[in-house]
């Protein structure tokens, strides 16, 4: 055996254990538990029970990502120059975990009810707050192993757990259901300004929960491939905006962040919506309707390693973006053809749609570490921050669209919160974003990936080049 494949274990080639796995991807899990409740339910909470307008509210999503844009390339260079004693990166799993509850906690208080100014404050200082956590964790997955077989397996672990964070949010309509008012006709309220109250509890539970989850992250992770002092000085935000312009990978991998981001943005947001007024569904049908999204990925997720191996990365892409679009079409179709608009046949058809999201937009994470060792070898800076921050604009730029297109359509198609049942015209925008506008992006979204030029054996051979440099050097980078 050569030198290098001796040191492999000793130099970045970092076999994990299945706790330090679980453990990463607990991390995730919490920010599905805290950031996808805000994602998927803010804007729902905002019309029908804080008592905002569609159209406000969708400016104020879109000033919110403006000032993430100018925000995160300033955490990113401040994660990669700085050195907590606690690491690198997982040190701000607590720092910023901590605001980051209480923030959240504080978007869904209905105490101002209707103060656009609170709304605006609370939901700009959660959002700066998780950024604090996202980019540091982002960073951090790269900073574990430069293994890419390990690399898959650690990121189809998380794709596991962030969706078992997911199921839970989208079971909140039921647990809002426990707290909440009943009308005369024994049903739960949870749709109206009188089960504030209620969406305020839940919000505190799943937070609290989120931020235990953030601590066993950080127990559970060990930084082992990340940049020595020396490099960590240099860095400066302005690294950001050089790097996407020298790292062709980097940049098609960010385009793609931004249409499946806004892709998910816009559906998740509309769910609630659609399953309320297009198809009458309780709070329960709501509830399984939302799982449906999300349990394929305990099916094909753990599948995620060996169906790579089998048909390659953009195969895997095209075949379950594909899918997913597939599943708009029939969805769309079966809601227009009133034979067809059965509960039964929505559920599985949110099953086939949703195969193809959670499968294409779960393994795009596995890219990243990809670019960082891409930029490394061009350059011999290891600016796992810098990178994730900016992933992180483009992805905060795919919510953003996510954010103002279902309410600008709503305000477009003169969505009412206080009426019960819809207008036709206001129905079909509802169908607009749960199905059309999704489909279009998922198609761009395959175009974008085919360009992606770091198939298995270059970025293999990519990381062996950095190792030995490091070893040939003699440069101890743990």
């Amino acid at each position: 055996m050569d030198t290098f494949s001796n040191s492999q274990e000793a130099k970045g080639f970092y076999k994990l254990s299945w706790l330090q796995r679980i453990g990463f991807g607990a991390g995730d899990m919490a920010q599905n538990l805290i950031y996808q409740t805000v994602s998927i339910w803010l804007l729902f909470f905002y019309t029908n029970v804080y008592g905002l307008d569609p159209g406000a509210a969708a400016v104020m999503f879109l000033i919110v990502r403006l000032i993430d844009w100018a925000w995160d390339p300033v955490v990113g260079a401040f994660v990669d120059k700085s050195n907590p004693k606690w690491g690198k990166y997982r040190s701000w799993l607590i720092l910023g975990g901590i605001p980051l509850t209480g923030f959240a906690i504080l978007c869904f208080w209905n105490g101002f009810s209707g103060s656009l100014l609170y709304a605006y404050v609370t939901y700009v200082l959660m959002s700066m707050a998780y950024t604090l956590v996202n980019v540091p964790y982002g960073a951090l997955n790269s900073s574990l192993t430069r293994d890419t077989d390990e690399v898959t397996i650690l990121t189809s672990t998380r794709m596991f757990m962030a969706n078992a964070g997911a199921l839970i949010v989208k079971s909140l309509p039921m647990v809002i259901a426990i707290f909440a008012p009943v009308a005369a006709d024994g049903s739960a309220i949870i749709n109206k300004p009188e089960s504030a109250s209620a969406w305020f509890i839940t919000m505190l539970l799943f937070s609290l929960a989120g931020f235990a989850l953030l601590v066993f992250c950080f127990t559970q992770s060990k930084e082992r491939v990340v940049m020595d002092k020396a490099e960590a000085d240099k860095v400066k935000a302005s690294d950001l905006f050089t790097e996407f312009v020298r790292n062709r990978p980097l940049r098609i991998l960010a385009f793609f962040f931004v249409t499946a981001f806004s892709m998910m943005s816009v559906s998740n947001a509309a769910d609630a919506y659609f399953m309320t007024y297009n198809v009458g569904a309780n709070e329960y049908m709501t509830t399984a309707f939302m799982w449906l999204g999300t349990i394929p990925a305990f099916i094909f997720m753990p599948m995620v390693p060996a169906i790579k191996r089998k048909i390659g990365k953009k195969g895997m892409f095209y075949c379950f973006l594909g899918t997913a679009i597939v599943g708009m079409l029939l969805m769309y179709i079966c809601v227009q053809v009133e034979s067809l608009k059965q509960f039964w046949i929505l559920c599985v058809i949110q099953f086939i749609k949703s195969t193809g999201i959670i499968v294409a937009t779960g393994y795009m994470w596995a890219l990243v570490p990809e670019v960082v060792s891409f930029g490394e070898y061009k350059t011999g800076k290891r600016i796992a921050g810098i990178v994730n921050a900016l992933t992180g604009i483009f992805f905060k730029l795919g919510m953003a669209l996510g954010g103002v297109v279902p309410g600008a359509v709503l305000a477009f198609v003169g969505f009412d919160a206080k009426l019960d049942q819809q207008t036709p015209f206001a129905e079909q925008g509802i169908l607009w974003l749960v199905c059309v506008i999704p489909a279009v992006l998922l198609l761009l979204a395959m175009w974008i990936i085919s360009k992606y030029e770091l198939e298995d054996d270059v970025i293999d051979k990519i990381n062996k080049e950095i190792e030995g440099r490091h070893l040939k050097n003699n440069v101890d980078i743990e």
